[in-house]
């Protein structure tokens, strides 16, 4: 078979489409291949132009790609990485690759276009991509279900930490009272007993004076006791969230002066307690909670009183201004030294200064979540053996 046969042999019966257009891009000559694939009988194509087997909305664009490529022509690939479409005789479409190759003869110059009909293999492209899709929005479901576990984990974590850490301070403050309960209740207890027995004993000698020494000092460590006791039952109803706020209007200058003669009365030796209240309103009517006021000053004054020495003196003053209270203790006490003063608010810290002086370590850990609950802030400034001052703002309505 010499080679013309061959040829015409490869353009019958080969399995892509051939098509071939001359510079106007009317069909000449078209495969069997090619008119099967476009729903054609071989004639039909004939002198058909090579648009009408184009999508009508891509016409125009194939028209300008034609002219473009008839002035410069060479063999290559149409649409590198685009979709390329083409339409059938009954109005159909179909996704295609097409590569061109332009030719001469005595009658002019032609292209070839080899066609091939893509459309099994683009619908497994497009099943790839749908599944690589679900797979991603699979992906992202699960992700997002594992960062969910993740939180729910985190969260489950925090609030087990929170737990042993809460364990572990009531574990420690179990601890710290049965220290100083061991401590601070011996010494009054012992007090009171020896005391009792010695009143006993003056009251069948009598003497007086000697036995009204000795009921002071049992009442002085009752006292002491009770204050111990309330210090324990303030830090247990806090902890357990048992304090209620309940706002009343009252007079907080009366309140504060009652409270200032009530703790005279416990003062030392020479100790003075000065009270002054500033108004910018000529009103002294507050809004706030005034048992936790009273909790605060009493804890405050009390503090003043036994870490200033005799004849010392402890100034309190209110502020009322428009919309805040301003409450002020200053004492002329041994102070808080200034490595310590991190640790003021701890509960069961007792500055190294404090000596044989007796206290629970607690007093100033519960005004603080006193005036927490007051939704108000304390400050203060304090310098070793000359003092200390609080100072407490609070909002003058609740």
């Amino acid at each position: 078979m010499d080679i013309l046969h061959q040829s015409e042999a490869i353009f019958l019966f080969a399995t892509e489409g051939i098509l071939i257009a001359d510079k106007q891009g009317k069909i000449v000559r078209v495969n069997p291949s090619g008119a099967a694939m476009f729903g054609y009988e071989p004639e039909e194509l004939e002198n058909l132009s090579i648009e009408d087997l184009i999508p009508g909305r891509f016409r125009h664009t194939h028209t300008e790609h034609r002219r473009a490529f008839n002035e410069h022509p060479h063999a290559r690939s149409m649409g590198s990485g685009m979709d390329l479409y083409a339409r059938r005789k009954d109005g159909s479409e179909f996704a295609v690759e097409i590569s061109l190759s332009p030719y001469h003869n005595s009658k002019g110059a032609y292209v070839i276009a080899f066609v091939i009909d893509i459309t099994i293999r683009k619908k497994a492209e497009n099943r790839l991509v749908s599944y690589k899709n679900e797979l991603e929005v699979e992906v992202e479901e699960r992700t997002l279900v594992l960062k969910e576990a993740i939180q729910k984990l985190e969260k489950t974590k925090d609030e087990l930490d929170k737990a042993l850490k809460r364990e572990q301070e009531l574990n420690l403050m179990k601890s710290r009272f049965i220290t100083l309960a061991s401590h601070e209740f011996r010494t009054p207890l012992a007090t009171v007993l020896s005391s009792l027995s010695l009143v006993e004993k003056y009251a069948d000698l009598d003497e007086n004076e000697k036995r009204d020494k000795h009921i002071s000092r049992i009442k002085s460590s009752v006292r002491m006791l009770t204050e111990i006791l309330n210090d324990f039952l303030s830090l247990n109803k806090l902890e357990e969230g048992k304090v209620i706020v309940s706002p009343e209007t009252f007079d907080i200058s009366e309140l504060i002066d009652e409270i200032c003669q009530q703790m005279q009365g416990i003062a030392k030796k020479g100790q003075k307690i000065l009270y002054n209240c500033i108004s910018g309103d000529d009103s002294h009517q507050v809004r706030i909670d005034p048992k936790i006021i009273k909790n605060i000053l009493i804890n405050l004054v009390s503090n003043a009183i036994k870490f200033s020495p005799e004849g010392a003196q402890v100034f309190v003053s209110v502020r009322l201004d428009e919309n805040s209270v301003t409450l002020r203790v200053q004492d002329e006490g041994i102070g808080i030294p200034e490595a310590e003063k991190k640790h003021l608010f701890e509960r069961f810290y007792r500055m190294s200064n404090a000596g044989e002086i007796q206290g629970t370590g607690l007093g100033l850990s519960i005004v603080n979540q006193y005036v927490n609950l007051l939704k108000g802030k304390i400050d203060y400034s304090s310098q070793e053996n000359k003092g200390t001052e609080f100072v407490i703002t609070l909002p003058r309505q609740l």
